[in-house]
């Protein structure tokens, strides 16, 4: 019998959680155990494969109307040696109807800093993890992951000490430092070139739904998945559903291929931010804020998937929106769609004010919307429309 505790916990604490943890590209162990925690009890099956990839399957809970897959093509495929079979080819080749494998991912690491030098003392040079907006760096409070965890803040010269035309121009990686306030023989003792540096702190509320801070590029994603995932807890749904809070995506989408080479979907949908309007950017480029999820069209998304959702969206009365993607998205989408011989895929993305800093601002009733369209796109998926998804004429 499944436990409580992750259908218990709600949406906004779990973002509370998720963002609050360290998680930089390439050290997201931190954050996988809370996300393995609170999906654990909603889960038929969690593991973490070789890449760090945390994977939560639910087994479908009911046949709606389909035929069983043939011997050997179950569930279990995607897990421990046999995960390098694909395992929807004997019900295709079969002309079988068995349940579809869907595969839902969002990215659990966030961009962050390394520290590069400690420098006579105790001051510690650094350079970027992930594309990180150098612009708000100075000034910023960070924790540096060493022996233990240590806060600091990120210190330049001051203004009044500068050249007039240095003081007028943006600051230097160079010119930026990390003072821990120790003295250098303690630093030394605590930190090591190599360590993560994570950049502000958790998230806060603001009026209404609104939440700001660190990480929310992918964690919004993540509570998307956890939305998702307590609301299949509730449904009989007919298709074996991974969900899937992938690593590195910031430095090259490497999760998501692994993961996805790994389950071999029949389908996939990945959930990803969205750059939500705000004073100075132009409208085509934006999307609305607190207005529902986006859902993308273009080139990396498969018309099927897109029609599904679409369809879902509008019958369920769920609030969203619609954007086109021209080329490549750059998200896991990506990743998911050139998997093997190719994954029909579709992208969520949940509305972002001031992506790439330490105060990205999205909106919690965004994220329980994509939720609930996810888990109903499981519902309306037909697995005899499989022949839709193939370019034959």
């Amino acid at each position: 019998m499944l436990g409580r505790e992750g259908m218990d916990l709600e949406v906004k604490e779990f973002l509370e959680k998720v963002t609050a943890a360290s998680g930089v590209s390439g050290f997201e162990g931190t954050v996988a155990s809370l996300i393995r925690e609170a999906w654990a009890p909603l889960a038929d099956e969690i593991r973490t494969d070789t890449m760090g990839s945390l994977i939560a399957r639910r087994a479908a809970r009911a046949d709606g109307g389909l035929a069983p897959r043939p011997a050997g093509a179950g569930p279990a495929a995607a897990d421990g040696p046999a995960g390098t079979q694909v395992a929807g080819e004997g019900w295709r080749e079969a002309g079988g109807r068995g349940p579809l494998r869907v595969m839902m991912a969002a990215h659990m690491d966030e961009i962050g800093l390394m520290v590069s030098k400690i420098e006579e003392g105790g001051f510690l040079r650094f350079t970027t993890v992930g594309g990180f907006d150098r612009r708000v760096l100075p000034a910023q409070e960070v924790l540096v992951h060493g022996r233990e965890d240590l806060p600091g803040v990120i210190g330049v010269k001051p203004p009044h000490l500068l050249p007039r035309e240095e003081a007028e121009k943006p600051y230097k990686m160079e010119d930026m430092y990390i003072d821990v306030g120790l003295e250098e023989t303690r630093v030394r003792d605590l930190v090591r070139v190599g360590d993560p540096i994570t950049v502000g702190y958790g998230c806060r509320s603001l009026q209404g739904e609104l939440v700001a801070g660190k990480g929310m590029d992918d964690r919004a994603g993540v509570a998307t998945l956890h939305a998702c995932l307590q609301e299949l807890a509730r449904l009989q749904h007919p298709h074996d559903v991974f969900l899937v809070a992938t690593v590195q995506e910031e430095v090259g989408l490497k999760g998501a291929v692994t993961s996805a080479y790994g389950i071999a979907p029949d389908v996939g949908v990945a959930v990803d931010v969205e750059f939500a309007e705000q004073p100075g950017l132009p409208e085509d480029l934006t999307v609305e804020l607190d207005k529902g999820p986006v859902i993308a069209v273009g080139p990396n998304i498969h018309p099927y998937v897109f029609s599904v959702l679409e369809k879902v969206a509008k019958e369920e009365g769920i609030p969203h929106q619609v954007r086109v993607v021209p080329g490549r998205s750059g998200t896991d989408a990506w990743a998911i769609q050139v998997t093997r011989e190719g994954i029909p895929t579709g992208l969520i993305g949940i509305p972002l004010r001031y992506m790439h800093t330490s105060v990205e601002v999205a909106s919690v009733a965004d994220i329980k919307r994509a939720g609930r369209l996810l888990a109903r796109f499981v519902m309306a998926l037909d697995a005899e429309a499989l022949a839709c998804w193939r370019w034959e004429a």
